[in-house]
């Protein structure tokens, strides 16, 4: 009985001591599954996107796409991302899905007020 009661101790200290070592061994051999999935793409400038790059968006189709920048040329370019509402065929939904991979910096060109 006291070798077992002693045998069981000692698998019990030996799991302490080698399972933390073990999970960290685990966690550094293995890329987070969002970094290896989805690499980071740099956002799209409503500004100086071209209808392909805007077709690359999700639910931005090629007649959307000219939309977009039939919108641009006749407001002067957008003030803020929420704008992309204002062309037709995008709604609130759409622009949610939108809003992270576009962007909208500030104009440096003529068209900001010089």
């Amino acid at each position: 009985m006291r070798t077992t009661i002693a045998t069981a101790l000692a698998i019990g200290v030996t799991l302490l001591i080698a399972l933390p070592a073990l999970a960290a061994n685990l966690q550094s051999q293995s890329p987070p599954p969002a970094a290896a999935a989805n690499p980071a793409k740099p956002a799209i400038n409503l500004h100086t996107a071209t209808v392909d790059q805007l077709e690359t968006l999700p639910g931005i189709g090629r007649k959307t796409a000219e939309r977009i920048i039939e919108y641009r040329t006749k407001a002067g370019g957008f003030k803020r991302i929420e704008d992309l509402m204002n062309v037709k065929g995008i709604g609130e939904k759409s622009f949610l899905k939108l809003k992270p991979l576009v962007a909208v910096p500030p104009r440096t060109d003529k068209a900001s007020g010089e």
